[in-house]
């Protein structure tokens, strides 16, 4: 399996299958799923913590490096796919949204290279 081959509903029932397995929906909570989405993409970042562009670069290029990194990104899907999966949120939808909402907050001809949030454009 991977990205070109799975569909998100997918991913959603294999997470609550492996929840319910383990009794988990007592602990799976809103609350408690942001928290853990939000802990689980903090140790995403711990691992570039102090790190300068050129070393995150290089880590990319590390095997054991990129192993990490994939866990933890992994984490935080699990926790977002957890969350859509129990409350009944449409990831996809959401996303196309979102994206049509910042295509109109950032247009091509005033965000083109600029790293400044929709309202100092």
């Amino acid at each position: 399996m991977s990205d070109s081959t799975t569909n998100l509903e997918f991913l959603k029932e294999r997470v609550r299958e492996f929840c319910e397995a383990r009794d988990w929906d007592q602990f799976h909570n809103p609350k408690d799923l942001a928290i853990g989405t939000i802990t689980e993409a903090a140790e995403l970042l711990e691992i570039f913590r102090f790190k300068s562009e050129r070393e995150g670069e290089e880590l990319m290029k590390d095997a054991e490096a990129r192993d990490e990194v994939a866990m933890e990104m992994a984490d935080v899907l699990f926790m977002l796919l957890r969350l859509a999966q129990k409350y009944g949120f449409d990831l996809t939808q959401s996303l196309l949204r979102k994206l049509a909402i910042n295509e109109e907050r950032y247009p091509v001809e005033k965000a083109r290279g600029r790293n400044v949030k929709y309202n100092k454009l």
